[in-house]
């Protein structure tokens, strides 16, 4: 399932030295024009070519390559769908009926807007990804708080920091999620059970991090909110949503790939908007990302070639045995440690073959580790990489001193009890 055999001499071309010197080279070109993207191009610009280098100079064998392709290509697949189900919502006005919620919802009251983004964000986050939270409900939370005339930054933090901590829950909610789910064997529904848990209690830290450290941003006065008419609430696309949802679970349970919910899901908000003349062939297929896609399948071979030419034996000595506390601990730890060092999507296709013998229990701790870790540090995933962005659009600065305060006090408020709380579920359900 993992494809992730030992490689055999006669797959390499370049002397071990070298290759290993020149996959960890190109991993940080990769990594490093994923974070500043110069000139505004996609990350797949660089690690594409990047991909191809490795396998023209034996630094990772051409079997090995097709290999974690093939093994990346289903969640690839699984994560368009699930980009161009989220798009669509948006178009159907989900988000901004979302927006008129959390206004009237708040009242005008600092507070009460940031539990409402911490409500929907959440959500938003588990059932229709990370990357709806970052690109569609952040510039949303920019415009409520805009309208309330409420200081923005609490709430603006939230959606990066719940993009990376609320993508606990489902299979569905993070691509370092498909990975796991995938290498874990559970079905989606104990994949769900066994993580609702840690999911509940890792928010519910960073909720009363969030409290105390913006105290002062939650308790300046704001001016009374005027309130307009409601935006429709779009029906269609919450049973869309529902549906798929149901799907994902009904396919688990007959043995189905619950990529076909997700395919299904998205080609009725698509064929919807295509017939409606709302949007273009074009636009379905930019939905997608298909830069993005290419991007996560060059960087995957990438990944592995670091990890045939040395990195896997040594953080096989790294990490902890057994699935006891302690370990579940370590495990979780470093995989928060690795992720902040080469972002987290790498650190999962690196984690996930060394845990994946030891059961579900040490591959969903790697799972908390490269989900909640990230909120440490700008470069801990590519989320929080396009939330920077979209602040900056938004004209407003991110200071780096503060973004690592708090995260060095969410990281492990959050991470501690969440794993706590999985290995209770461990213990009272079994792996």
């Amino acid at each position: 399932m993992d494809g992730h055999q030992e490689p055999r001499p006669e797959d390499r071309t370049l002397n071990t030295p070298l290759a290993e010197a020149l996959s960890v080279v190109l991993l940080v070109a990769v990594l490093v024009c994923a974070v500043i993207r110069p000139f505004g191009l996609p990350e797949a610009v660089v690690a594409v070519p990047a991909a191809g280098l490795a396998v023209a100079t034996g630094a990772i064998s051409w079997e090995h390559a097709r290999a974690e392709s093939a093994h990346l290509g289903p969640v690839v697949g699984f994560l368009a769908a699930v980009l161009v189900l989220a798009r669509f919502c948006d178009d159907e006005g989900l988000f901004q009926a979302c927006g008129a919620w959390m206004a009237r919802w708040a009242a005008g009251r600092p507070g009460r807007l940031l539990t409402a983004v911490f409500v929907l964000a959440s959500a938003i986050t588990a059932v229709l990804s990370l990357d709806a939270t970052i690109v569609l409900l952040t510039p949303v939370v920019f415009a409520t708080a805009g309208r309330m005339g409420v200081r923005p930054k609490p709430h603006v933090y939230a959606c990066t920091h719940l993009s990376n901590t609320a993508s606990l829950l489902l299979p569905v909610s993070n691509l370092t999620n498909l990975l796991a789910f995938t290498a874990s064997g559970l079905s989606f529904t104990r994949f769900a059970a066994l993580m609702a848990l840690p999911w509940l209690v890792a928010i519910g830290a960073e909720y009363v991090v969030f409290r105390r450290f913006f105290a002062r941003d939650l308790n300046a006065a704001a001016p009374t909110p005027t309130t307009g008419a409601p935006p429709e609430v779009p029906l269609f696309a919450l049973v869309t949503v529902g549906c798929t949802l149901a799907g994902f679970v009904l396919a688990s349970v007959i043995g189905v790939d619950p990529a076909w919910s997700a395919l299904a899901g998205a080609t009725v908000l698509a064929v919807r908007a295509l017939v409606r003349r709302r949007t273009t062939p074009l636009a379905v297929v930019r939905a997608t990302a298909p830069a993005f896609l290419a991007f996560v399948l060059a960087l995957g071979v990438v990944v592995r070639a670091v990890v045939d030419n040395g990195l896997s034996d040594a953080l096989g000595r790294l990490l902890p045995d057994g699935t006891g506390l302690l370990a579940l601990l370590g495990i979780a730890a470093l995989a928060a440690v690795l992720a902040n060092l080469i972002n987290n999507l790498p650190a999962v296709l690196v984690l996930l073959p060394l845990t994946a013998a030891s059961g579900p229990g040490a591959v969903l701790a790697v799972l908390l580790g490269v989900n909640i870790g990230p909120n440490l540090t700008y470069a801990g995933s590519l989320a929080t990489l396009l939330w920077r962005r979209i602040v900056h659009e938004h004209d407003h600065g991110v200071d780096l001193g503060e973004f690592t305060r708090l995260g060095l006090l969410t990281v492990p408020a959050a991470l501690i009890p969440a794993v706590a709380a999985l290995w209770t579920g461990l213990r009272l359900f079994g792996g």
